[in-house]
């Protein structure tokens, strides 16, 4: 049974829910109160750099503009209003109370768009004195390598697709909005080992990006043909949703798998052409070369 069985699409009323709202005014809340603290001494320093004996090169590389850039904060609020329009409104009503192809859809962009851009829109320095706590620290460095971020994101995946809890997230509000907070933490993590913007929690070499975005394709592909395959219903809550465009159950199941091995695949690929493009440009494969700041020495 549907979480709200008497809920109407429509383009013309925009539902908005409450949770949502204030998770993400806490979030813009936060990234503003921290760009006008802008960054200390020590903020510009890795955490695994001593500031008194470093080279210039290391501190070239954690050097950072006085706040976030015009690009950082168009980024990071774009990605908090992309993840206000995914979770509020006619994608969240569709999603939640007839198409289980329309939650793939949502699903790709909680994961695939929203943490890029927002990581894409955080200096590093920002998030630099959560790593001044040693305990931290360890865990941090621990769950951004790219083994780990491989792993957390896939197995995250698969979890939440199978057939009783995709079925319990969608009768039971609690569970869905932790479905959704685990999907956009593992690809935060996901997403680390290619745009991380601190260096002491490092960005995985070009070489290594390349076969990070290429293995990430099968597990995903693997989760969409058994949905798109299947001979029954895995998510009978959506067969007692109204129709839309005439399409059955079973289409709109297949239609879901299709959207999430289709897109989802060529989405990595296209990621694969931009490290390569990047590699080529920067012309070396060490991991050194890969972060962000990074300054070319002397002899490169």
């Amino acid at each position: 049974m549907l979480l709200h069985p008497v809920a109407r699409l429509s383009l013309s009323e925009f539902s908005v829910h409450p949770s949502t709202t204030i998770g993400i005014a806490i979030f813009a809340a936060a990234y503003i109160w921290r760009a006008k603290q802008g960054p200390s001494a020590a903020d510009r320093v890795p955490v695994t750099v001593n500031a008194a004996t470093a080279d210039a090169g290391q501190l070239d590389m954690a050097a950072a503009p006085q706040g976030p850039t015009t690009a950082q904060r168009l980024a990071y609020f774009t990605s908090l209003a992309l993840l206000f329009l995914t979770l509020n409104g006619p994608l969240h009503d569709l999603s939640d109370f007839y198409l289980f192809s329309g939650h793939m859809v949502q699903h790709l962009l909680l994961t695939l768009v929203v943490p890029p851009l927002m990581i894409a829109g955080t200096p590093g320095w920002m998030l630099r004195p959560l790593l001044r706590r040693p305990a931290l620290f360890v865990a941090a460095r621990k769950l951004t390598s790219i083994t780990w971020c491989f792993v957390i994101f896939n197995v995250v995946l698969a979890f939440w697709h199978l057939p009783p809890l995709y079925n319990l997230a969608l009768a039971t509000h609690g569970v869905h909005i932790a479905q959704h907070l685990m999907f956009i933490a593992a690809s935060v993590l996901m997403w680390w080992p290619l745009m991380s913007p601190l260096p002491e929690l490092p960005r995985a070499a070009y070489p290594a990006q390349m076969l990070y975005c290429f293995l990430m394709v099968i597990p995903m592909s693997i989760i969409s043909i058994y949905i798109a395959m299947a001979d029954t219903l895995l998510y009978p809550a959506y067969a007692a949703a109204p129709r839309i465009l005439g399409i059955t159950p079973m289409q709109d199941q297949q239609y879901g798998g299709l959207i999430m091995w289709i897109p989802g695949g060529v989405f990595f690929y296209a990621v694969m052409t931009v490290v390569f493009f990047k590699w080529s440009n920067r012309g070396e494969d060490t991991e050194a070369s890969a972060q962000v700041g990074w300054v070319p020495t002397a002899s490169s």
